[in-house]
Parts: C-alpha cells; structure tokens; sequence
C-alpha cells in the first residue's frame, strides 16, 4: 500500500502521494446534535440557539491537544506499488482535541498532524510555501497566430475540511476504541484460517475477520447476497456516520446532492463473482443475477449511498493496496471544489477466500509461518518472509468546516492537502532506490505546507516482506533521518495487510495515536534488517509520545 514485493500505486494522503493532519475538539462526544437546516435562515437560528456551546469551544482553540497533525502517504505494499498519494491533515483552529475522540490517518497516503506545541502554518503561508516549491512553468502553444489573454480567476476562498466521524471493521474489533486499544497492548489478529479447508496451501493463516454482524446495519436481504467486501464497507460506513452525529432526524435535514460517497476496493467482489464461475459450470441458469453488479468495486458505494439517498458524487477508486488514500484525497477535493459538503470516503476488502489466498501464494508474496500465526507478521525483522493477508474496512466521514461547525460536530482532524507519484519502474517490484516513496513523501509535505523537521511519527506501510520494508525504511531515513525524534511503527504486524481497506484503517491508527498520545508496538521485531536504526523505531511495547505531524504510508501494486 515473501520472497517478492509488490510495488503499486504510492500515496500520501494526496491521491498517490496525499497528507492530512487532523485536531479534535474537547467538547463532550455524547453532546446532543441539533439538525442542519438546508436554508441559511434555518442555519441562522440554529447558530443563535448553539451559540454558546460553539463559543466555549471556539474559546479553547489555543489549548490544542499536545498531538495534532497527520499526513498520509501510499506507495505500495507487501504487495508493494507503483502508485502513491499522499493526504495532509492539521489541527483545526477553531477547535481543540475532545476526550475520547480521534484524529485519522490514511495509507496509500501519507498523513499528518500536527500538535499545540508547534506554530500552526496558516492557509496563507502554505499557499505560499506550495507555490515555492512549484517546480518550472510549462507553457503550451495553443494557435499562436492568435493572441492569448490570460484572465484571472477572482480570488475566493479555500473551503476547508475537517474528519468528523470514523468507523472501521477489523480482524482486532469493529469498535474504534476496542480497535485501537488491542494495537496498544500488542494484541495479533493473526491467526489459522477457518473459513475454509485451505490445507492444500502452504500459507494457511491470515488477519480474518472471525466474528462479525450486519444486525442494524444492513437490511437481511441483502447481507445474505453481497460479498462481505461490501458488507464490511457499509457496516463501517454507517459506523462513521453514527460516530459523526449523523442521526435521522439530521439526515432529513441535509441537502443530500451534496452528500457523496467514494469508497473502493482493491479486489472487488472475488467470493461472488468465484460463485458465479462454478454455477456457470453446470448452466448459466444456475448463476447469480447479482453476480456482475455485487463482484465490482463501484457497488459499495453505490448500494451505501442508495441507502442512504446521497446524490453527490458517488464512485469509487482501485489503486490496490493504496486505495483508500486515494479515495479519501479525491472526496476531500470534491468537498473544496464544492460539488459536496459530506463525503464518506475509505476502503474495504475480503480476499480471504481460496481464489485470493492462492493468487498470492502464487505471486510468493505471503508469509509461511503457519506454527506461530501471531509472529507471521514481522516488518522490518529480519525472519520475515512475506506479509499475511487481512480484511476488513475503514471509513472516514469528511466535511466542510463551516458546515460541520454550524450543526455542531466533533471535528477529528483536518485535511490540509496531498500529492501522488508513480515509480514508473516494476509491475510489483519497488523502484531500488526508493524514487517514489521519497517523490509522493516531499510532494506531500510540499503541498501542506509541513516542514520535515515538524513530522516526529510515521505509521508505515510496511508490510513485512524482504524488498518492501527495507526500501520503505531507506527512503523514510531520506526524508526525516536528520529528525532525531522519529518514530516508525506498523499497524500491519498485528491486522496483517488489509490490501485496499489499509490506508484508511491506518489512518484511523495514525489519528488515535495523536488523541491518546500512545503509539502502538511493533510486535515480532526481534532482531531488526541489517542497516535498521532500532531508535527509529518503536518497541514491543506502546510508547508515549507527544505527536507534532504525524505520517502513514501506503503503496500499491501497478505505481
């Protein structure tokens, strides 16, 4: 986002290469919600009646969370890529970090966040520190013999966006806290596959999902016919929006042609349409009329925003393993372009499955450590022999500043900007000096404005195979080596590789992080790759750590 890594596509938290950073607000998390009304009259009155809440929270603005900002990265993963993107995230100003809220990160990206004790860089400045770092002009010959007159666009200003609810599926819980506090306690979700016979296979572990519920979710009917790919999306989904104080009498409230979703997947439907394939052997009579619709990427958020009556835009992204940053980076410039005010954006997958575990058995890209499932997963230690597959999704509800302060939200974070890269060099194998990783890295911060010597956490995309997390590591020392407080960890030695669902399952890592102050261990990092700086990394148990910007990768197979 075993013996060969996967290059894909890159990004930090800007499509390819994007960042975030992130800043919750201290106001209580249960507090009651009051409806958005469509007319600004109704917004108006509304805005009276909670003008003194907003006023107290807005009067804490300077006392941000000592942790505050995330910017994702993607380039690739065990399955390393060829795309990256990268997403940029900052403590928003006229908020401050609320207990018992998170900030979220996204792989396939890079994030960041940023904390009270370092200046925050304002809109103005970023602008300007993009624009130094612009690179050359190019200009195009349209008809010359005819003169051209440039006019300028009248200056209007940037909207801004904000992460205001969270909701994720895991191998570690389907709960943010119960996610984030198993990876606090090292906790592994690895372990022998159950859900079929896959004794034929020389990898038979991997982060499955064992117990898991559509009850309240999703409708019956349908759970008994999508592929779990889209069940985990919209179960997660619907998690963020409850998680953001989207209740009913809200949602009857919104203009819902500027509500979206954009959520993908890397493999799509593979039980469904596998299904499909055997039921055709016998009469194509046999075969599921859903099939085609339930097998694409696209469905999840088509069937989600159905659900839901969102009209905005509404598709989705396969980037594999960097997917979901992807999404996340395209919903955030949906919402600044104003063609939406909400956007549900992430990632989902379920490969596990005997067609998806062979297919990377065949590629030797899986670990073979079926006697100890919970030291499969080892990045960066050097007795790791290929990454473990995991499913699950992650989803992030974005929004528009001014819309979420008028009804009142909790803000997690906000999206500062991002970029994307391409190695351009392997279908899988990453570039041998890292070229991408450190192009979507620099490109990111770049384009929130985020000095290197600011980030002081990186939650990596490494995956736990030979090639990946050693170039991985190398082009990180690159960017931040002359940081002496860097800290690098990955979420994956616990969940295992959610392929597409990653980035946006890491970000919510990255951004819980940046609430509690405590970054998860490294489990299994037992004797660290030759050439490996062990201070960079964390240990086999959670360390505090006051996060300044925050950092999470992703690459993915193809960039």
């Amino acid at each position: 986002m075993a013996a060969s890594s996967v290059t894909s596509p890159l990004c930090t938290w800007l499509v390819a290469a994007a960042c975030m950073s992130s800043v919750t607000c201290d106001r209580d998390h249960s507090s009651s919600t009051p409806s958005m009304s469509r007319s600004s009259r109704r917004l108006s009155k509304w805005a009276r009646r909670r003008k003194v809440v907003m006023a107290q929270c807005s009067s804490g603005s300077s006392e941000f969370n000592k942790r505050g900002f995330l910017i994702p990265s993607f380039s690739g993963s065990s399955i390393q890529g060829l795309m990256s993107s990268c997403l940029a995230f900052e403590p928003c100003n006229d908020y401050y970090n609320s207990t018992g809220l998170s900030s979220l990160s996204s792989n396939g990206f890079s994030s960041l966040f940023r904390s009270k004790d370092v200046a925050p860089t304002n809109r103005r400045q970023r602008r300007i520190n993009r624009a130094a770092y612009s690179g050359e002009t190019v200009s195009v010959a349209v008809q010359p013999t005819e003169e051209v007159t440039a006019k300028k666009k009248p200056f209007t200003k940037q909207r801004r966006v904000v992460v205001t609810g969270m909701g994720v599926v895991t191998p570690l819980g389907h709960e943010l806290d119960t996610f984030y506090n198993n990876l606090l306690e090292g906790v592994s979700g690895i372990s022998e596959i159950e859900t079929f016979d896959c004794a034929q296979f020389p990898t038979r572990i991997a982060g499955e999902i064992k117990s898991f519920s559509t009850d309240g979710w999703v409708a019956p009917k349908l759970s008994k016919r999508m592929d779990k790919f889209m069940l985990y999306m919209l179960t997660a989904g619907k998690k963020a929006l409850a998680d953001g104080g989207i209740t009913e009498e809200l949602m009857n409230e919104l203009d819902r042609t500027k509500c979206g979703v954009l959520i993908g997947s890397a493999m799509g439907g593979m039980k469904v349409f596998n299904d499909a394939i055997e039921a055709l052997r016998i009469s194509y009579r046999k075969m599921n009329p859903f099939c085609v619709p339930f097998a694409t990427t696209n469905m999840g958020s088509a069937m989600l925003a159905m659900d839901l009556g969102w009209m905005g835009p509404n598709y989705s992204i396969s980037t594999a393993c960097a997917t979901s940053n992807f999404c996340i980076l395209n919903a955030a410039n949906h919402i600044i372009r104003g063609e939406a005010d909400l956007m549900l954006c992430g990632g989902s997958d379920a490969a596990i499955i005997p067609i998806g575990l062979g297919g990377f058995v065949a590629c030797r890209a899986l670990s073979q450590r079926n006697s100890d499932p919970t030291k499969a997963s080892r990045p960066w230690d050097t007795n790791r022999d290929g990454f473990v597959m995991g499913e699950g999704s992650g989803v992030l509800l974005l929004e528009e500043l001014e819309h979420a302060k008028k009804r009142g939200a909790k803000i997690y974070a906000e999206f500062l900007g991002g970029s994307f890269t391409c190695d351009a060099y392997h279908m899988t194998e990453p570039h041998p000096d890292g070229a991408g990783v450190k192009l979507c890295i620099e490109k990111a911060l770049t384009q929130a404005g985020v000095a290197k010597e600011d980030v002081n956490y990186i939650n990596a995309h490494a995956t736990s195979t030979p090639a990946g997390d050693i170039k991985e590591y190398k082009a990180l020392v690159h960017c931040f080596g002359k940081n002496a407080e860097i800290k690098l960890n990955s979420t994956k030695s616990m969940i295992g590789h959610l392929l597409g669902a990653s980035g946006a399952v890491e970000a919510v890592a990255t951004i819980q992080a940046i609430r509690t102050g405590w970054v998860h261990p490294n489990i299994n990092l037992e004797n660290p790759d030759d050439g490996v700086d062990r201070n960079l990394l964390v240990g086999s148990t959670k360390e505090r750590l006051d996060i300044k910007v925050a950092l999470s990768n992703s690459f993915g197979f193809g960039s």
